[in-house]
């Protein structure tokens, strides 16, 4: 097991699968500066991690994240451009990356859901490519209930995920769902009572399989997403061809045959 452990969170990598767990639990995981900039730092790290295949992202404690610690912004009186500038040359600021990095990653994320999943905490979640929830947990999207906007990559996120006119009621609502419901409505992929061995489990099934084609099966459908049918047919053949033949994928129909497992070679 190898562990590095920033102010707010703690990045597990074993074997195939990276844990990223925030540890606030005291705070219910409550987003200060820290607890942004500490996720940010795993998000660098997953990145250039060539060994890991799947990532798992929970919260420690009684809740996944309850959303911004406005006491803790106030009390450090750190300039609000410093959330809101342009991160790392690309598209997102700082707090928009901590929800909308999960989706450039090209390695799967799934999200371990369980008691309060509230603001920005909902929108971190919302990111992920997966979400287990457990039934009982509570989720808002609740920044209207503050006098503000959602603005955490909701648009890279929630319009996907539900119908449009959900995603207007619940911004515009910012009431609670319970998991149950939010299972009913799109927002978890599935329910379950243990999320977290429920999301590990996966974590395991997705990584026996190959990396070059789970990799290339996410970002087909994160580029191949609401563009045209030129762009996403074209986009199939090229992911493809960059498949057909490749080492990883002569294992994986070995594998297939044979009933044995793959030892697949990590990407470059």
């Amino acid at each position: 097991m190898e562990a590095a452990t920033q102010s707010r969170t703690a990045v597990d990598v074993h074997g195939h699968v990276a844990e990223v767990r925030m540890t606030r639990p005291d705070k219910h995981n409550a987003l200060d500066f820290a607890m942004f900039e500490s996720l940010n730092e795993a998000l660098l790290r997953l990145r250039d991690e060539r060994g890991v295949r799947v990532v798992v992202l929970h919260g420690e404690g009684p809740s996944f994240c309850s959303g911004l610690d406005f006491p803790s912004f106030l009390a450090e009186g750190r300039p609000i451009d410093e959330m809101l500038a342009k991160h790392e040359g690309g598209p997102a600021n700082l707090a928009q990356q901590v929800s909308y990095g999960w989706q450039t990653l090209p390695m799967p994320v799934i999200a371990a859901v369980h008691g309060n999943c509230i603001g920005g905490g909902a929108q971190i979640a919302l990111g992920a490519d997966v979400r287990i929830v457990h039934p009982d947990a509570r989720i808002s999207i609740r920044e209207t209930a503050w006098g503000l906007i959602p603005d955490m990559g909701i648009t890279r996120s929630l319009p996907r995920l539900v119908r449009f006119d959900i995603a207007k009621e619940l911004v515009l609502t910012a009431r609670f769902v319970s998991g149950a419901e939010a299972a009913d409505i799109g927002l978890a992929t599935r329910l379950d009572a243990d999320p977290l061995s429920a999301a590990r489990a996966l974590a395991q099934e997705i990584a026996a399989l190959s990396p070059d084609a789970t990799r290339r099966a996410k970002a087909l459908l994160e580029r191949g997403w609401n563009v045209s049918a030129e762009e996403s047919l074209a986009l199939e053949e090229s992911l493809q061809r960059e498949l057909l033949g490749s080492p990883n994928q002569a294992k994986a129909v070995q594998a297939g045959f044979s009933g044995e497992p793959a030892q697949f070679d990590d990407p470059e």
